[in-house]
C-alpha cells in the first residue's frame, strides 16, 4: 500500500508543478487567444482538484504500479504514460469538438501532444520517486 501511496502523492505533486507552469505560461499565449470566448472568470477549484485526484489514481493504477511490477525501463513507462496522457486529453478535447462550436482543431492537438509529454514525464518522475521511496 505504501509504495501505492507514493506513487500517487509524486503523480500529483508533479503533474500539479508542471502543469501549472504550462498553464500559467500558455493561458494567456494560446488558450485566451483560441477559446477565451469559453473560459470563465477563474478556476473552479473543485473540479479541478477533483480531476488531479482522479487522474493520479488512474495513473499510478493502470501504468505506475504494473511498470514497476514489471520491473520495466523509464523509457516503457514514459511511453505507458503518454498513452495515457493521449487517451484522456484526447477524450477531453475531441468531445469539446465534437459538441462545442468553435472549438479550434490546433487546441485539440496542442492539448493532446501536451497531455502525452505531461503525462509520460510525470509517470516517470513518479516511478523513479517510488522506487526511491517506496
Amino acid at each position: 500500500m505504501k509504495p501505492f501511496l507514493i506513487s500517487v502523492v509524486a503523480t500529483i505533486v508533479s503533474m500539479l508543478a508542471i502543469d501549472s507552469i504550462w498553464l500559467r505560461t500558455m493561458y494567456s499565449r494560446f488558450y485566451q487567444p483560441k477559446i477565451g470566448h469559453l473560459l470563465g472568470d477563474s478556476v473552479n477549484v473543485g473540479p479541478a482538484v477533483f480531476f488531479y485526484l482522479i487522474y493520479g489514481i488512474g495513473l499510478a493504477i493502470l501504468v505506475i504500479q504494473p511498470s514497476l511490477a514489471s520491473a520495466s525501463g523509464f523509457g516503457k513507462i514514459f511511453l505507458m504514460g503518454a498513452v495515457f496522457g493521449i487517451v484522456a486529453y484526447g477524450t477531453y478535447d475531441l468531445t469539446n469538438q465534437a459538441t462545442l462550436r468553435d472549438w479550434p482543431v490546433m487546441v485539440t492537438v496542442v492539448d493532446i501532444i501536451w497531455g502525452a509529454l505531461l503525462t509520460g514525464t510525470v509517470a516517470v518522475i513518479a516511478a523513479w520517486v517510488t522506487q526511491k521511496l517506496g
